[in-house]
């Protein structure tokens, strides 16, 4: 009780800090969203007047209160879920525009991130079971080959081969224009083929992250006492390698899976980019460029408290896989 009991103390002042660093960092970027709304107006030959530049900070809601007063009110909306109205997207509250994009991009990276895990976890203890031969030569080869691959650099290659020459996935986007979101079959396979490229490129890229850490948690687990033991008795292999070496290296990476579920929420912001996909990254492009601090405060909040959600499940989950660390 007393490990959990510090576990949630800590959990408590780390959210703390975060939701603090949360208001802080955005007013530290260069620049405001009254400036980005009038480059655009300037843009188009129009001279900008002090009740023009008025106008512009009443319809975006800009704050003319100390930045103490800020802080407060910035907390009681966030304990409330009250996130306020998104300067990119005016007609709709930073919660709808939010919670519009999140169940792409819990789809897309989510399953990217468990068959990463799976495949590269599978692999890695295949490659550790097998140092020095043939098979732990062609896998890992194979890891540093993909892990080469910046994952932008592997989605236009993707784009540009299935995409545009072979034209067998579309070029972008969640789904086919004109389509209308549901939960209808047609709209599901069409939104399915979407993110197959997408899905592909993310699942690629992290396999070798997974690979390289299992094989070198199984290479140091083969060499404990437990394992000879069982291989002086006579334990076939293929148990030895699962019910023993590769029970006790997947620790750390539970760990890693973790951490990684937690990132989900954040999405990857440069290939659902290039792949116009309409999930968390795109929509913290496009709160970045437009200086959208609402939108802007609620998607890193959402991302810290799902890291830190995921972090406190894994030390609570640790507990049971090894219970050594009550000690």
């Amino acid at each position: 009780m007393t490990y959990i009991a510090r576990k949630v103390v800590l959990f408590v002042l780390t959210l703390w800090a975060a939701v603090t660093l949360n208001f802080i960092l955005p007013r530290l970027m260069p620049g405001s969203p009254v400036d980005a709304a009038l480059a655009n107006i300037a843009s188009t030959g129009t001279v900008i007047t002090p009740a023009q530049k008025q106008v512009v900070e009443d319809q975006l809601g800009v704050p003319h209160g100390s930045l103490l007063s800020e802080y407060w009110t910035y907390l009681d909306n966030t304990i409330h879920l009250r996130f306020g109205i998104s300067y990119s997207f005016p007609t709709q509250t930073v919660a709808h525009t939010i919670l519009a994009a999140l169940p792409w991009t819990l789809i897309l990276v989510g399953v990217a991130t468990v068959l990463a895990f799976v495949i590269g976890t599978s692999l890695g203890v295949l490659a550790g079971w097998r140092r020095g031969r043939r098979s732990d030569t062609t896998i890992t080869l194979s890891a540093t080959t993909l892990s080469s691959f910046p994952p932008f650099w592997l989605g236009l290659l993707l784009l540009f081969a299935l995409a545009y020459k072979l034209r067998w996935f579309p070029l972008g986007g969640g789904f086919n224009d004109g389509a209308s979101p549901s939960w209808s079959i047609p709209f599901i396979l069409d939104a399915i083929r979407h993110s197959v490229l997408p899905a592909l490129t993310l699942t690629v890229t992290a396999l070798a992250g997974w690979v390289f850490g299992m094989r070198n948690n199984m290479i140091n687990i083969l060499g404990e006492d437990y394992i000879t033991f069982a291989e002086a008795n006579g334990l076939r292999g293929r148990t030895i390698a699962t019910m023993y070496a590769a029970r006790n290296a997947l620790l750390p990476n539970i760990t890693v899976f973790g951490l990684a579920l937690g990132g989900v929420i954040g999405g990857a912001v440069l290939v659902e980019g290039i792949f116009s996909y309409p999930g968390i990254g795109s929509l913290l492009f496009i709160a970045v460029t437009n200086r959208d601090f609402p939108l802007m405060q609620a998607i890193f909040l959402v991302i810290t408290v799902s890291m830190l959600v995921c972090i406190f499940i894994v030390d609570l989950l640790y507990v049971r896989l090894d219970p050594r660390i009550l000690r």
